[in-house]
C-alpha cells in the first residue's frame, strides 16, 4: 500500500476516534446535567424499605432523591440495639430531624448530651453536631429526616474540624 492511502486510513481512524470521543463526552455531560425527578406520592412500608444491617441494628430507608422543594432527601427508621449507636456525634450540610419513636438515650447536640425519651424530637441545624446512643434495655427505634432546600445555598463549611467526633 502506498503513502497516500495509508495517511488517508489514519486520518480517518484519527477523526473516527475523534468523533466517538466527542460523542461519549456529549452523552456523559447530557446524563450528568439531565435533572433528577422528583419523588412521586406513595406509601412504602416496612418491607419494602431498603435494609442495612449493621452490628448496631438496622436502618430502613424509604425515600431518598429529591422532592419539588428540597434536595438530597433522606427519610429512613433505624433500629439501634441497646448499648449501641448508628455513629458517633456527627455533622453536615444537610438540616435533620430525628424523632425518637421508642425506647431510651442520650441525646448530643453541639457537644451537650441530654436524656432521650419516647416521643422526643431533635432539630439540627447544618454543620452542628449531633447524635442518638442508646443506653436503654431495649430496642430504640428513631426516624429520621435529613435535607437541603431547593434554591438555598448549602452552607459552607464553618471549619476544618472532622464531620465525626
Amino acid at each position: 500500500m502506498s503513502a497516500k492511502p495509508r495517511r488517508l486510513i489514519c486520518v480517518l481512524t484519527f477523526c473516527g476516534a475523534a468523533l466517538a470521543v466527542c460523542l461519549l463526552m456529549r452523552h456523559t455531560t447530557a446524563a450528568q446535567s439531565a435533572k433528577p425527578e422528583p419523588l412521586e406520592s406513595q406509601i412504602v412500608g416496612w418491607d419494602e424499605a431498603r435494609s442495612h444491617v449493621a452490628d448496631w441494628g438496622e436502618m430502613r430507608r424509604y425515600f431518598t432523591g429529591e422532592t419539588c422543594a428540597t434536595k438530597d432527601v433522606l427519610v429512613a427508621a433505624a433500629v439501634v440495639e441497646p448499648g449501641k449507636a448508628v455513629h458517633r456525634a456527627h455533622r453536615h450540610p444537610h438540616e435533620e430531624y430525628l424523632i425518637l419513636v421508642q425506647g431510651s438515650g442520650t441525646w448530643s447536640l453541639d457537644g451537650k448530651e441530654s436524656p432521650a425519651q419516647k416521643g422526643d424530637v431533635l432539630y439540627a441545624e447544618p454543620w452542628v453536631y449531633h447524635g442518638l446512643v442508646n443506653t436503654g434495655d431495649e430496642p430504640l427505634i428513631f426516624a429520621v429526616v435529613r435535607y437541603n432546600g431547593k434554591g438555598v445555598p448549602v452552607p459552607p463549611r464553618p471549619d476544618d474540624r472532622p464531620d465525626e467526633m
